[in-house]
């Protein structure tokens, strides 16, 4: 988190009263750093779920980005690379990254920050006293220090219920978590149909390859079952940049006629990703795919065709962003959210971040982490919070330049807009997040 500037010599200013110039920087550091943060979009799984729950250094330094960055500076093979044990991947990245080169890229400064907030060494030869403490930490207590240390007080994970290993914790009724919310993963099921509709048959689902006949409304009665299982707060699917809407294909048949009305039954929203590219280098494996810009039209053919459903929109070209702008002042059933995969870089971030503010205001939910790692949700929240301090301070003192006075009490109510309450007011009243937090950290 952010620590606000020391306030100890100037008597910090009211919620009703107006702010000076100079006190405007000191009062947004301060409220963004003691606001809780929904974050919207993770990769995380509570304790509960065993393994499937990534945390500590040696998964933090084999996080796929760094695996890529790894592959440009080491002599190693891919195919070298996966060959190694966890730990030993772990080990050359290290010492490639972060031994032998100077840690300033934004994967690898990442780590360095999570070490840090753990007062871990940041510049040893070696893994041994950082694996020593997380082997150390029980889960349940590491993962409370880790949410309080990133200022998060809610994550939604991803749930594919056509995961085999994922789906047998859903079936035998794995506890709930009350920082840990569901999002439905579809992407099995809308991008990959061909090969993934017999285990849907396998459960006894009347459906066919070609989706016709009853399969949509066996695809229907799939996702109410798994809804009534997880409770997800969202359907979400990352789609390619070819995707198109209304061409007819199985999995715009099944979007259509049983993702859409499902959505709408259950007053849930539809979070689409899109503009990924898979696996433009197969041998990098999770690190091998690649970005491509979409024709966002299929989006405004979306919104305009179901105008009672919402849309959670996150898209992966840089240039795409200014078009999804528009497209939200034009839809009000689509949320722009995030600055997803390669994006997710301060200066990229700060640019996206500040078209949004100045074309929608503070409709919309400006960051998710994204994290595979716990401790990743540190650093990124960190960066979050540092590149919003700068850009709020800024549209601030131009307002008050401009005319308008501005209070602590305004900056509180659009930091919450924009870290928790936005989220929380897209997801379904029936399984509702949390309210507004009315607490600071």
């Amino acid at each position: 988190m952010i620590e606000p500037q020391d306030t100890r010599r100037t008597p910090v200013p009211r919620e009703g009263e107006l702010l000076k110039n100079a006190e405007i920087p000191s009062a947004v550091n301060d409220v963004l750093a003691t606001t809780p943060i929904l974050d919207i979009h993770t990769h995380l799984f509570p304790p509960a779920f065993g393994k499937l729950g990534l945390w500590g250094i040696d998964e933090l330094l084999t996080y796929h980005y760094l695996e890529a960055e790894f592959f440009r500076s080491a002599d190693t093979t891919p195919q070298e690379y996966w060959a190694l044990s966890k730990r030993a991947q772990a080990d050359a990245i290290w010492k490639t990254l972060f031994v032998e080169n100077t840690p300033i890229s934004e994967a690898t400064r990442g780590v360095i920050a999570v070490l840090k907030a753990f007062q871990l060494p940041t510049d040893r030869p070696d893994l041994a006293e950082a694996r020593s403490f997380f082997s150390a930490q029980p889960i349940e207590a590491h993962v409370q220090r880790v949410f309080q240390i990133a200022g998060v007080n809610r994550v939604v994970m991803t749930n594919d219920p056509l995961d085999p290993q994922e789906a047998s914790f859903w079936l035998r009724d794995v506890a709930s978590h009350p920082q840990f919310r569901a999002a439905l993963r579809l992407d099995r099921i809308l991008c990959n149909w061909s090969t993934h509709w017999q285990m849907l048959a396998g459960q006894g689902y009347r459906v066919d390859e070609q989706a016709t006949g009853k399969s949509a409304a066996e695809v229907r009665r799939f996702l109410m079952d798994w809804h009534a299982r997880m409770q997800p707060v969202y359907m979400a699917v990352s789609l390619s940049d070819t995707f198109e809407y209304p061409e007819d294909t199985a999995g715009n048949r099944l979007l259509r006629e049983a993702v859409l009305p499902a959505c709408h039954e259950l007053d849930l929203p539809l979070s689409l990703m899109i503009g990924v590219r898979r696996q433009v280098n197969p041998l990098l494996r999770l690190a091998g795919d690649g970005v491509g810009r979409a024709d966002l039209r299929a989006l405004e053919n979306l919104c305009r065709e179901f105008p009672e459903n919402r849309f959670l929109v996150s898209v992966l070209s840089r240039e795409n962003q200014h078009e999804l702008c528009v497209y939200a002042r034009k839809f009000s059933n689509l949320m722009p959210f995030g600055c997803w995969w390669f994006l997710n870089n301060p200066s990229i971030v700060e640019e996206i971040t500040r078209e949004r503010i100045e074309m929608l205001g503070t409709s919309f939910v400006p960051q998710h982490s994204d994290a595979r790692v716990l401790e990743q949700i540190i650093y990124k929240w960190s960066n979050t919070r540092r590149t919003l301090a700068h850009i709020l301070s800024e549209r601030y003192v131009l307002l008050l330049e401009d005319g308008r006075g501005v209070m602590r009490g305004d900056i509180r109510r659009d930091v919450t807009r924009l870290l928790h309450s936005n989220a929380q007011a897209w997801t379904s009243p029936r399984a509702p997040l949390s309210d507004a937090p009315t607490q600071t950290l």
